[in-house]
């Protein structure tokens, strides 16, 4: 994947925004599993690249929590690129993404990387002006935030659901009434529980359940299950994986293919290749796969993506300069400060 360059110093201010002399600083902890952490890096970057309002100049910085598992390659693949999540400590950033994480207990936290996400939570109530958790790490923040557990589903949460926005909504202005969205879980979070312990829904549907949701602490948390960053392949790239796992014995039932993502020749291919599978499981097989290209496939939810992180850089943009355009910033965060005193803000 071809990844843009940022915007430059260079581009022409068209509109009347300021955000002082620095740049608009992002951060992203990047949680993925390896299969999909380059992909997702991208994803993120053309993602907010399409949707920095024009004339802004901004910054990526991508850190890792050394406690996800990683292979070898991979991790030296992130060495070189990546900081670690102990830089974040001293470090002053406007906004925070962070991605989902592949669970591996069914309690998460009994997951090894636990410490390290709690600790990853306070300092963003405290250090940033808004943050972003995305899909298994927004059940993690909830859950450390509000003991709000996560629902396991009967069968996974796959494919591209329509979701509608909450009535009477001040933020999401610029977002239609209606949009798609993928989504690939197997848990979710009951609406009624975060509407009781103050969250408010921006975005739902009957298949869904929550999609956007968010609270205010001292920083502006948004919490997304679905996936809006999703280029049009990553459905498909994932769904090919777990047919892998199935065929490579790794899962007990075939998958079944994303909902509302494939048109009606492309699921009849998929359909006879699944018999296939079933009279004859084999890893050979999966050299037999479908041939479907990425590039047929709608990126339905593409331009609401845009719209929702242009809303959300805008309400950055506008955190960090007071009246006058002067910067405003934030008290310096220490380990000793995160906890107690950063859920009482």
């Amino acid at each position: 994947m071809k990844i843009p360059a940022q915007r430059n110093a260079a581009a022409p201010a068209r509109e009347a925004i300021d955000a002082g002399t620095s740049p608009i600083v992002i951060g992203l902890v990047n949680n993925m599993p390896d299969a999909a952490f380059w992909a997702t890096e991208g994803q993120f970057r053309m993602l907010l690249n399409a949707a920095m309002p024009p004339g802004i100049v901004w910054q990526l910085r991508c850190f890792t929590i050394p406690d996800v598992p990683r292979s070898d390659a991979v991790q030296g693949q992130i060495a070189g690129r990546y900081e670690d999540i102990g830089a974040l400590w001293n470090t002053q950033l406007d906004g925070l993404i962070v991605t989902g994480l592949e669970p591996r207990a069914s309690d998460l936290m009994a997951e090894p990387y636990w410490s390290s996400l709690v600790q990853l939570i306070d300092w963003a109530l405290e250090r940033t002006r808004s943050t972003i958790w995305s899909c298994l790490a927004a059940h993690a923040a909830v859950l450390h935030l509000d003991c709000i557990p996560r629902q396991p589903f009967p069968e996974k949460l796959f494919g591209v659901f329509d979701c509608e926005k909450s009535r009477n909504l001040k933020t999401l202005t610029g977002m239609p009434h209606r949009w798609a969205i993928p989504h690939s879980r197997h848990n979710g979070l009951a609406m009624e529980a975060l509407i009781a312990r103050g969250y408010r829904i921006l975005s739902s549907s009957p298949a869904t359940g929550a999609d956007i949701f968010e609270k205010q602490w001292r920083s502006r948390f948004l919490f997304l299950q679905g996936h809006p960053e999703y280029d049009a392949g990553a459905l498909l790239r994932e769904y090919r994986r777990d047919v892998r796992r199935f065929l490579g014995g790794k899962r007990e039932n075939y998958p079944n293919t994303p909902f509302g993502y494939f048109d009606v020749r492309d699921e009849e291919t998929l359909r006879d290749f699944r018999r296939c599978a079933l009279r004859n499981r084999s890893l050979d097989l999966l050299s037999h796969f479908p041939e479907i290209s990425e590039a047929s496939l709608a990126d339905r939810w593409h331009e609401p993506a845009i719209r929702f992180y242009n809303d959300w850089l805008r309400h950055l943009i506008a955190a960090r300069t007071s009246s006058s355009g002067v910067f405003v910033p934030r008290r310096l965060w220490s380990r000793a400060s995160h906890g107690a005193s950063a859920r009482s803000a």
